[in-house]
């Protein structure tokens, strides 16, 4: 394992279908570091915040903010960034149009 902290950022908005499987493949991806993964629910309307409230529970590696209505992406984005506490912060979207899996190969020591 790696002695230092990766954080990824992901602001979600309206994602419930997408949490339990980005982060199966972020703690699989992610299994040989030390890292933190910040949800940024940004005013969801679905069941979003449910299932990253229910994750956390789950998974010591979660933790989230959650905002009182829709900021926007890059409010989500700035708000995980000044929150997260690695070493080097990854941001990515929930969507999964980015595989997590690339995120070792952008890691560098």
């Amino acid at each position: 394992m790696n002695d230092f902290l990766v954080s990824v950022v992901i602001p979600c908005y309206n994602e419930e279908e997408n949490i339990t499987p980005l982060l199966i493949r972020l703690d699989e991806a992610l299994a040989d570091y030390s890292h933190e993964i910040l949800f940024v629910n940004d005013g969801s309307k679905d069941g979003t915040q449910h299932k990253i409230e229910l994750a956390q529970t789950i998974n010591p590696h979660v933790r989230y903010i959650t905002f009182s209505r829709n900021f926007g992406h890059q409010a989500a984005l700035k708000a995980g960034i000044d929150h997260a506490k690695g070493d080097c912060v990854v941001t990515m979207d929930a969507d999964l149009q980015k595989p997590p899996e690339t995120i070792p190969e952008m890691i560098t020591l």
